[in-house]
């Protein structure tokens, strides 16, 4: 298809006088509003100003720096709407998309008003069209489009920021609505938004529990995929981003005004942090909203189509899709690169937040096809002052060519471990793996971060995540039940390494219960119990079943939502008690790679012992190439705390264990809990699919 003219506004614009390049973005100054936007190959850009009635005034923005056009508008104040409206060449095969006909977001707005509703003007192209998304639409979309709203500045932050070092770090992933939609300690007005989760009661049980940072899902401004629109499902998790500087209005208690949510959001991160509780981001920069090639304009792609986005070489009328979303956002470009770095910034300098989890993390180290630790944003990341103090914490994976890669990210990162879940899954529901591979998990999988001076907090260890079963369905289900997705159950994971304990689904079984409630709590001990940095599913520490389904993205009702009235309160208390624990003794949380004793000067500080009833010993090689056990011991001996002895056993039958010297008091036990510290004498029975803890109490 030939390229279309470029194309000019029907209704005369009124110049603007130059403004600032910088920053980017609607800035109040000087009696007026700066405006600063990139489209690197548009030949005109439109301000557009929206009166109470959305009536339209188009103002020229005739001066353009390095691709950036700005403007002065002189008199305008804070709750001014605007769009923009940018002129070019619309020729898809070369990735030009430009289409004046089509109001476009501001990508750094601050505040974003009116409601999504996916309707064909939204899109460049003509919908059903024998040319597809070559073809080009003329119709008008400012009615039904978003836009952007000039925001007044917040006030100073008040309170400092609680800050945990990694090493000391409990994190806890969880859904600002899910958490408290269902709380009966929460109003009901607040339920299921920032204000919900700042609430006295569901702070107190973050704090009871031993959480030191929440992890949230994706609060930055996202809408639903027209998909999900048409089967009246919606992206609930919120990785659809449209506004990079904007919190999701959906999570607010007074979700029409943005000004509002804005103080809202603030006023949460504050109360957490005046419980010394750190506020963490899952932040969505591998993709957008916009979708493939058949996919809505809205911002980037009416901007700067080519600059934002990445366009495969054979044909530039296509994206790479190295998310399963559609796009790639083009990170290795100056501007996206540097609306990343200000994204980040004005989180951290306008709420407090304490730092990040980058979604499909790869995606930011690509430069030109593979990742590249080294690259651009990754350097940049590391080095910028403001977010020195943020903790970062990758994805390791993408779906694009070797996207696989868990441990390659530069050392200020942690990494999501996927191995330490595959490993400690398949270790306690089929015995899948030896203990070779379960005892290099527990000691923060020096195979995958021991090396560039990396730290054993590098490992991010996890046995469940929002992307997944949760820990009671992943002993209760032995397959995926993910119907209510509308796709046919083909959604989700396919390798749980799950045990339904004999009965799918939910039972009444006393046997298949208790069986249940052992493999949840030795599972629990694994990963608490562990080297590296434990990170808890909110909801897990109460017994919280998602029915099976492993994909729950589009369910924001009773399947997502926490059911907090049939909270399993003895298994909180144990997780307490596990946290409590790994807060009380080093051994637990060393932030160093643990000599093994092989050298002859080399004092370990940790020891692997053999499951033998008649003395102590350590594992031998011999021991280590017997797939068939299934159990061991790990004596940690810290220089300056008390040692810890853990012994597992994932077998079918109890265990007796001969006691290194000293005298030992029981801590946990998974299979009994609680216990009353009971006498331990030379030897000690392990109970069958259960952890032990054990604390040296002298000095011999």
């Amino acid at each position: 298809m030939s390229a279309l003219p470029t194309t000019s506004s029907a209704t005369p614009a009124v110049e603007l006088p130059p403004g600032r390049p910088f920053p980017l973005g609607a800035s109040l100054r000087d009696g007026g509003v700066n405006f600063a936007v990139f489209a690197g190959d548009a030949t005109a850009l439109e301000l557009c100003v929206f009166d109470g009635a959305g009536h339209e005034i188009r103002h020229a923005l005739t001066h353009c720096d390095d691709g950036v056009w700005h403007g002065f508008l002189a008199g305008a104040a804070a709750g001014l709407v605007y769009g923009y409206r940018a002129h070019g060449r619309y020729a898809p095969d070369q990735g030009l998309r430009y289409n004046p006909h089509k109001l476009l977001l501001d990508p750094y707005a601050h505040e974003i008003v009116g409601r999504h509703v996916w309707r064909d003007e939204h899109y460049g192209y003509q919908c059903g069209h024998p040319d597809g998304h070559l073809s080009f639409d003329r119709r008008d979309n400012a009615a039904w489009m978003l836009k952007a709203r000039v925001a007044a500045p917040l006030p100073p932050l008040e309170a400092s920021a609680p800050h945990t070092p990694l090493a000391d770090s409990v994190l806890c992933e969880l859904h600002v609505k899910g958490y408290t939609q269902l709380h009966p300690q929460v109003p009901e007005a607040l339920r299921g938004t920032y204000a919900g989760l700042a609430q006295p009661a569901v702070i107190e049980h973050l704090t009871r529990l031993g959480v030191t940072a929440v992890s949230l899902l994706p609060v930055h401004y996202a809408i639903d995929e027209a998909r999900l629109a048409e089967l009246g499902l919606v992206n609930y998790w919120g990785y659809n981003t449209l506004g990079f500087f904007a919190p999701d209005r959906r999570l607010s208690a007074t979700p029409d005004d943005p000004t509002a949510t804005r103080h809202e959001f603030r006023a949460m991160v504050q109360a957490l942090h005046a419980a010394g509780i750190e506020v963490l981001l899952d932040v969505v920069y591998n993709h957008s909203a916009e979708a493939g090639e058949d996919g809505p304009t809205l911002s980037l792609r009416g901007l700067d189509n080519a600059a934002c986005y990445r366009l495969t070489p054979e044909d530039r009328s296509r994206y790479d899709n190295y998310t399963g979303c559609g796009n790639t956002l083009r990170l290795s470009h100056p501007r996206m690169l540097q609306l990343v770095l200000d994204s980040l910034r004005h989180w951290v300098s306008e709420y407090g937040v304490d730092g990040f989890r980058f979604d499909l993390a790869p995606v930011l180290g690509r430069v030109e096809r593979d990742f590249e630790p080294g690259s651009a944003l990754l350097t940049a990341l590391l080095q910028d002052p403001v977010l020195a103090r943020c903790k970062l914490i990758a994805e390791p994976w993408d779906v694009g060519p070797h996207g696989y890669q868990p441990g390659r990210f530069p050392g200020r990162f942690a990494e999501w471990n996927d191995r330490f879940r595959d490993s400690t899954r398949l270790f306690w529901t089929s015995r899948g793996v030896g203990r070779g591979e379960f005892a290099r998990r527990l000691l923060a999988s020096n195979d995958r971060f021991h090396h560039g001076r990396r730290r054993p907090s590098a490992s991010v260890n996890f046995i469940s995540a929002h992307d997944g079963f949760t820990l009671q369905d992943l002993v209760s289900y032995n397959h995926k039940h993910n119907l209510a997705n509308g796709e046919h159950n083909r959604d989700g994971h396919h390798a749980n390494f799950s045990t339904n304990c004999g009965v799918e689904g939910p039972s009444s079984d006393p046997a298949v219960r208790a069986q249940r409630s052992r493999l949840v709590r030795a599972m629990l001990a694994s990963t608490l119990l562990a080297q590296g940095t434990p990170m808890l599913l909110a909801g897990d520490e109460l017994g919280h079943s998602q029915r099976g389904n492993n994909n729950a993205y589009c369910q924001d009702n009773a399947i997502s939502w926490i059911d907090w009235t049939h909270a399993d309160a003895a298994l909180m208390a144990y997780t307490a008690r596990l946290i409590r624990l790994r807060r009380q003794h080093v051994a637990l949380r060393q932030d160093h790679w643990l000599a093994d004793g092989a050298g002859p000067d080399d004092a370990p500080g940790a020891r692997w012992l053999a499951p033998d009833a008649q003395h102590w010993r350590e594992m031998t090689v011999d021991d280590w190439h017997d797939n068939l056990r299934h159990a061991l011991g790990l004596w940690l001996s810290p220089t300056d705390g008390a040692d810890v002895l853990i012994w597992v056993n994932a077998e079918s039958v109890p265990l007796r264990c001969a006691l290194p010297p000293g005298r030992w008091a029981l801590e946990i036990d998974s299979s009994r809990d609680p216990i009353d510290r009971p006498p331990v004498d030379t030897t000690i029975e392990v109970p069958t699919q259960a952890v032990l803890v054990l604390v040296r109490e002298d000095a011999a």
